[in-house]
C-alpha cells in the first residue's frame, strides 16, 4: 500500500499535489491500493474544513484511493507503542525544560557546532522519575550505529548515529510527534514506500530508527524527489486563475523528469513513469511553461466541455474560444473574458458609425446563410459596403474588435448568434 498524508492547515501547494500524483502513478503501477491519511494530530494548527477541500481536489485530479483515515485514529497504538519503548529501555522520559534546550542551542550555535541533545535524562534514578512532578516528554534512544536507506533517486543515504539524535517521540501533553505517529502509522498500513519531496529526507533515519526499536522487520522503500523551487504556489489559486487540471497535473510530472512527450495525461504517464528518470537536483517553477502547457491541453478538449469553461453548453463557442488560443490567452479566464467581450456591448469607435448602422440593419432583415461568402455577397450587394469598409465593420459586430484572426470560422461559430450581436 501506498500513502499520500497531508495535513489540512491551510491551502494544498503545488509540492503536495505533486507527491500525491507519483504516489497514484505507483499505486498503479503496482497495482497497490493508495490510502489517503489526515495528518490532524496538531490540533491547534487545523483548519476546519481543509480535509475535505484536500479530498476535492484530489477528485478534480483523478487522484484515486481507496480509504481514507485521520492520524488522530491511531493516537492509542502511538501511545501504546511508545510506553512499549521506555519498558524496553529503548526511549527514556526527558524532563529537560523548552527555556533550557533552548539554551544550549544557542550555546551550540553560538560555539557554532551542531545541536545534540546531551542524554542528560537518559540514566536518571527509578526514584528521580517516579517522584518528579514536573511536565516531561519520552525520547527514543539515539541509535548505536549509521542508518542505511535505499532511495530509488538519490541512491545509498547514509545518515550518523549522532545526526539522528536522541528525539522526541512524544509531547509534554501526551501527544505524539509528527514523526513518531508518522512511523508508527506507516507500519500499521503495511506501506510499501514512501514518496516524499526532499526537504523531510531528515525524518527518514528517524522513522527507521523508530520501526527498528518496535521491531519491524519490513524494509520500506524510499524515493525524495527533488525540490520544486517557488513552491509556495497553491493549487487553488492556480486553479482559480483558469489552469486546467489535467495541465498542472503534467507539468507537475514533467518538471525535473526525462519524459518521453511534453503533453500527456495522468493515464499516459502510467505507462511510462519510472524514477530512474527523474533529475536528482531542484527544479525551478516556471508559469510560462505551464501556460504553454495548458494552452495545449485546451487545444485538444472536446469543443462542448471546453465551452462550459467560457460560460456555454455550445459546441460551436468551444470552437470559438479555441480560435483565441494565442501567445496572449493561455487560459479559461482568458478566454472567458474574450468570450464575454463578444457579447458585450459594441464598440463603435473603431470605425465609421456610419458604416455599422447600415450593416447592422441589413443583417436584421437578411435570411440565414449557412456559408460566409454567401453571407458576405448579400450584404455588400445590399449596402453597396466595399469590402475594405465591410469587413472591418462586422468583426466589431461579431466580435467587439476591429480585427478578427479568421473572419471566416468567427462568422461559422458565431452565425446562430448573429440576431442577438447585431441587436
Amino acid at each position: 500500500m501506498l500513502r499520500f498524508a497531508p495535513a489540512p492547515t491551510g491551502d494544498m501547494y503545488i509540492d503536495s499535489l505533486r507527491i500525491a500524483l507519483f504516489n497514484y502513478l505507483i499505486a498503479k503501477q503496482r497495482n497497490e491500493d493508495l490510502l489517503i491519511r489526515i495528518e490532524d494530530i496538531e490540533k491547534e494548527n487545523i483548519i476546519d474544513g481543509k480535509d475535505q477541500e484536500i479530498l476535492d481536489i484530489l477528485a478534480l485530479f483523478g487522484i484515486q484511493y481507496s480509504q481514507v483515515t485521520h492520524q488522530s485514529q491511531n493516537l492509542r497504538f502511538h501511545s501504546a507503542m511508545a510506553l512499549d519503548l521506555l519498558h524496553k529501555k529503548k526511549a527514556f522520559t526527558c524532563f529537560c525544560s523548552h527555556e533550557w534546550l533552548e539554551k544550549k542551542k544557542a550555546e551550540a550555535k553560538e560555539l557554532q557546532q551542531t545541536y545534540k541533545y546531551d542524554d542528560a535524562c537518559r540514566n536518571l534514578p527509578a526514584e528521580l522519575v517516579i517522584d518528579n512532578t514536573a511536565p516531561f516528554t519520552v525520547r527514543i534512544v539515539r541509535p548505536e550505529e549509521e542508518i542505511v536507506v535505499q532511495d530509488k533517486i538519490k541512491g545509498t543515504l547514509h545518515f550518523d548515529a549522532d545526526e539522528v539524535d536522541s528525539f522526541i517521540i512524544m509531547n509534554q501533553d501526551k501527544t505524539p510527534t509528527h514523526t513518531f505517529a508518522s512511523a508508527v502509522d506507516d507500519m500499521l498500513n503495511d506501506i510499501s514506500i514512501i514518496i516524499h519531496d526532499e526537504k523531510y529526507i531528515s525524518d527518514t533515519p528517524k522513522q527507521e530508527h523508530i520501526r527498528k526499536q518496535l521491531g519491524y522487520q519490513k524494509t520500506l522503500e524510499y524515493a525524495h524527489l527533488p525540490t520544486i523551487l517557488h513552491d509556495d504556489i497553491s493549487v487553488k489559486w492556480l486553479l482559480e486563475q483558469g489552469f486546467l487540471p489535467e495541465a498542472i497535473a503534467n507539468y507537475l510530472l514533467l518538471i525535473g523528469n526525462d519524459f518521453p512527450y511534453e503533453i500527456f495525461t495522468l493515464n499516459e504517464a502510467q505507462e511510462w513513469f519510472d524514477f530512474k528518470t527523474i533529475a536528482n537536483s531542484p527544479t525551478r517553477f516556471d508559469i510560462d511553461v505551464l501556460k504553454h502547457i495548458n494552452k495545449e491541453h485546451l487545444k485538444m478538449m472536446d469543443a462542448k466541455e471546453l465551452s462550459r469553461y467560457v460560460g456555454f453548453a455550445d459546441t460551436d463557442i468551444g470552437e470559438l474560444a479555441r480560435l483565441y488560443l494565442n501567445d496572449t490567452i493561455y487560459t479559461t479566464k482568458e478566454l472567458k473574458k474574450k468570450i464575454e467581450c463578444i457579447f458585450a456591448p459594441r464598440n463603435i469607435s473603431e470605425v465609421d458609425g456610419k458604416y455599422i448602422d447600415v450593416l447592422s440593419s441589413t443583417i436584421k432583415q437578411a435570411p440565414h446563410f449557412d456559408e460566409y461568402n454567401d453571407f458576405k455577397n448579400y450584404i455588400i450587394k445590399e449596402t453597396n459596403l466595399t469590402e475594405e469598409e465591410f469587413t472591418p465593420s462586422l468583426c466589431v459586430l461579431l466580435t467587439n474588435s476591429k480585427s478578427c484572426s479568421d473572419i471566416t470560422k468567427v462568422y461559422k461559430y458565431l452565425k446562430n448568434y448573429i440576431g442577438e450581436l447585431v441587436k
